[in-house]
């Protein structure tokens, strides 16, 4: 049975029961305690904890998940994903222990004729929370498993939450028996290599407070409600009902293992480590295509870093099976053709997702190459010193600073006749990931308490005028200062207003808050600073009192700062103009990666491997500023969204949409996107817009600013009264400013070009004046000398030359300079001095403290650099010591 097929039986298993299909929310949710969803039940979660209320009292999904907290053991068993579907059901204070553990059955031994998957009961084993004599009951007597096949757990396997604080509550694990060739017999509690968990039904009924591992924490009460939570893993059911033997033997991996092995020669399950490189390779592919689909890009931290880790690895375990070419781009799209039907999204976004895989695929095989040379010299400076052993020092910095993998430095090593102090290079590793971890602990917190808005959430969400019109008269359902309920408040306080209707426009999208005032005839005024949304419904109006007094249940007058607005509509509506010019001038890649617009101003992040030339700024300037000239109107209308992506609207990866959309159409097929912002009547309002200037935000991203409106002539006359004070100066035409600053510009090159010259020169004149007053240490010469103004190549170069001067005496040259603020130096020796066993590198690494810097290199040249000129002196004396006691 095929994966999707599986996911389909699924879910028409639970719609006949009852239960409302929710499509599967993004990986990327606002959860302060989570990177990416991990589990089923997180786009539920205010529902257990009572914040929201559900529309729906019986749910069934299949939710895309990502685990990465150890991805460096994906691979290693073949149990394990980073990415995976969890199929769960889900019931809000309506059904709970007995429904769900019958659900559960049904689905799974029902026949395939019947929609169930067929699977031999007898083959299945259940497990309960110790004391749950309920869960075992029903279990033994209802659904009739024999007592034999109950197995008791404690809470590390059988009492869930999600690792920080929130709903929890006991569970019944469901396993499967694999038969006597996977391992011994006895259940799970004895074996699970054999019995392999299929679902987890949780009966969720508590909160837990915060605390560290699977039992260290507090049970703090029960929540509003008994609710159930289950977790079917996809992948896993997919094994048995493909009959293979993991997951990466599967439908929907299998078939990227089969593009690494035509890529590299090797056969998958012939050699224990390749078999690690080809599913790490399948599994991180298959995580990478759904990261990026829903808006992540490659980076240096938080979701972005796990990204790139993920592409990185995939790269360096295709080269240690032997390919040595790009590989990425056949990886991604074998991925893309096995999971679009499932998510069909994936084909609309391949062009974006196998462009940002590729280029990262790219920039990393530049930095194996620079790492290839580290490596190398680390080899070179273990063999000299006599050993034959990297370092784990060594191995950790390769791998941590420069982004070089272990397994290729102990492939490498092993070439060069070398090994690698493995277990230096595990301690480093386990050091830095407790920081890490720790790290991570230290800034969780728990779930936002939102219980001072419980209320106003059940109540239903605030009724947004603003897109009518800019006063409206409102009503007070409740106020919140410090946290805390109040009933009124007065002049000076700073306070929380939730309103049951408001004009203001509270921050999303890109779209930072309105401002306005609250008042009343009575002499009330409020002056609102910000507006957000808790449960993405309720309106917050943050204010300050400044005259009278406010009370739970006043009629208030709620007014829109009108200036304001009209230049955050300038600026909202010149970004959708920003980003529909860009994809005329990129091509449709360059896709939506995030926005800011307040009033005057607009940044735009898009997807682009490399940065906009010259030309494409202007004319990605005059396509927007047309567009503004053409005075399109711009229409809003809500509708379904599949009607709305039927007519081409874009919509921003990432986001999660209803059923009803509104669009936003301006020029008709020049921009339609879908968008909950506020806009002007016509393109024309948008007034000028003038690129500021255009730069990276990350691997793959890009992002332009802009000034529109007023704010755009603002800028255009200073730089235009910029131009005529330069004319002024230079004594040239406005218009011929730039050729008389190129002019000059040239003729300072070609001075400086000059002075360097004769620096130079002047340097190379003092060689022989060095060599003259060069002294010995026993029978090593040493020339040794400072030569101010010289920068590092020039030192490092004359170095190189004194060396070839003295010819084949046992010599050894040492240059220092103060440069400004920096202190360059450099150590070259003749073979001769090598011989006798002074080494450049050594000098370089001894001498490097008195200058206050540091440094390094080979035996026969090495150079550094420091930050203290008052210790050249001490450095030359020590220089003597240090060849004196090296004779």
């Amino acid at each position: 049975m095929q994966t999707h097929e599986i996911r389909k039986r699924f879910l028409d298993h639970f719609i006949k029961a009852g239960h409302v299909e929710v499509p599967s929310a993004s990986l990327i949710l606002d959860d302060p305690n989570l990177l990416f969803v991990n589990a089923g039940m997180v786009p539920f979660k205010p529902y257990f904890l009572g914040e929201q209320t559900p529309q729906y009292v019986r749910a069934t999904s299949i939710q895309k998940c990502v685990r990465t907290l150890d991805i460096e053991e994906v691979g290693i068993t073949t149990r394990h994903n980073t990415f995976f579907q969890m199929a769960g059901n889900f019931s809000f204070g309506d059904y709970f222990k007995r429904e769900a553990i019958g659900f559960a059955w049904t689905l799974l031994t029902n026949p395939v004729d019947d929609g169930g998957f067929g699977i031999d009961p007898l083959r299945l084993w259940p497990t309960v929370y110790l004391d749950d004599d309920e869960a075992f009951a029903i279990w033994r007597d209802e659904i009739g498993v024999p007592a034999e096949r109950i197995q008791r757990r404690g809470m590390k396997d059988n009492y869930w939450s999600m690792g920080v604080p929130g709903p929890c509550g006991p569970c019944s694990e469901i396993f499967y028996d694999r038969g006597p060739e996977y391992g011994i017999e006895g259940g799970p509690e004895a074996d699970e290599d054999r019995y392999i968990e299929i679902w987890n039904l949780v009966f969720m009924q508590n909160e837990r407070g915060p605390g560290g591992g699977k039992d260290g924490y507090e049970i703090l009460g029960p929540l509003p409600k008994q609710n159930i939570d289950t977790g079917m893993g996809i992948e896993r059911v997919a094994c048995i009902l493909q009959d293979v033997d993991n997951v990466y033997e599967t439908d929907l991996l299998a078939p990227v293992i089969g593009v690494a092995e035509r890529l590299t020669g090797r056969t998958y399950g012939a050699d224990p480590a390749d078999s690690v490189r080809f599913r790490v390779i399948a599994d991180h592919a298959r995580t990478a295509v759904m990261l990026i689909a829903d808006g992540i890009t490659p980076g240096n931290d938080g979701r972005g870093y796990v990204l790139r880790r993920l592409l990185r690895r995939i790269v360096r375990s295709v080269r240690l099976l032997g390919a040595t070419g790009a590989a990425m781009k056949e990886f991604v799209e074998a991925v893309i053709d096995t999971m679009t039907a499932s998510y069909p999204e994936l084909a609309d976004q391949r062009a974006r997702i196998v462009s940002l895989s590729v280029g990262e695929e790219d920039a990393f095989l530049k930095t194996l190459t620079a790492g290839s040379r580290l490596f190398d010299d680390a080899a070179e400076t273990t063999k000299a010193s006599g050993a034959t052993r990297i370092s784990g020092k060594d191995a950790f910095a390769l791998h941590d600073t420069y982004g070089f993998p272990i397994d290729l430095t102990l492939e490498m090593a092993a070439e060069a006749g070398l090994s690698v102090d493995e277990d230096g290079f595990k301690v480093l590793m386990t050091e830095q990931r407790q920081r890490a971890k720790a790290d991570a602990t230290a800034r969780k917190s728990g779930h936002a308490d939102l219980s001072v808005y419980r209320e106003f959430l059940d109540r239903g969400p605030t009724v947004f005028t603003g897109f009518d019109e800019l006063t409206s008269e409102s009503k007070v359902l409740g106020l919140v200062a410090d946290g805390q309920r109040v009933r009124s408040a007065v002049a000076g306080q700073e306070i929380e207003v939730i309103l049951d209707r408001s004009p203001l426009y509270a921050e999303a999208g890109g779209q930072i808050a309105d401002i306005g005032t609250i008042t009343t005839s009575s002499g009330l005024r409020l002056t609102v600073k910000d507006v957000q949304k808790v449960g993405k419904s309720v309106w917050l109006h943050r204010a300050v009192i400044d005259e009278g007094e406010i009370a739970e249940g006043d009629v208030v007058l709620t007014q829109v700062d009108a200036a304001w607005r009209h230049g955050a509509t300038q600026g909202h509506s010149g970004t959708h103009l920003v980003g529909a010019a860009l994809r005329q001038v990129l091509g449709p890649t360059a896709t939506q990666a995030g926005s800011l617009n307040r009033p005057g101003y607009l940044r735009f992040d898009f997807a682009s491997q490399g940065a906009l030339t010259e030309a494409q700024r202007t004319e990605i300037e005059e396509i927007t500023n047309a567009a503004v000239e053409a005075n399109y109107p711009v229409n809003t209308f809500e509708t379904g969204i599949d009607d709305a992506r039927a007519m081409g609207a874009l919509a921003l990866f990432g986001e999660n949409y209803g059923d009803v959309v509104r669009v936003v159409e301006m020029g008709g097929p020049f921009s339609m996107e879908l968008c909950g912002g506020t806009h002007v009547g016509s393109s024309a309002q948008v007034g000028p817009v003038t690129l500021l200037g255009e730069s990276s935000v990350g691997s793959g991203v890009r992002r332009v600013e802009a000034y529109v409106g007023l704010d755009s002539y603002r800028y255009l006359a200073k730089e235009r009264a910029l131009l005529a004070g330069l004319a002024t100066s230079l004594k040239v035409p406005s218009d011929q400013v730039p050729g008389r600053v190129e002019s000059l510009v040239t003729k300072l090159k070609e001075a400086e070009k000059q002075i360097e010259k004769m620096r130079a020169d002047a340097a190379k004149a003092s060689v022989g004046s060095l060599i003259d007053e060069a002294t010995r240490v026993g029978d090593v010469l040493v020339v040794a000398g400072k030569l101010d103004g010289m920068d590092a190549g020039d030192l490092r170069t004359l170095a190189a030359d004194l060396r070839g001067r003295v010819g084949s005496d046992n010599a050894v040259v040492v240059l220092f300079s103060a440069s400004g603020d920096k202190v360059p130096f450099a150590v070259a020796t003749t073979a001769a001095a090598r011989d006798a066993g002074i080494k450049a590198g050594d000098l370089v690494r001894d001498l490097a403290p008195l200058v206050s810097g540091r440094g390094g290199g080979k035996p026969d040249l090495a150079q550094g650099s420091g930050s203290d000129a008052k210790g050249i002196d001490s450095a030359l004396v020590r220089l003597r010591e240090l060849v004196g006691s090296a004779r």
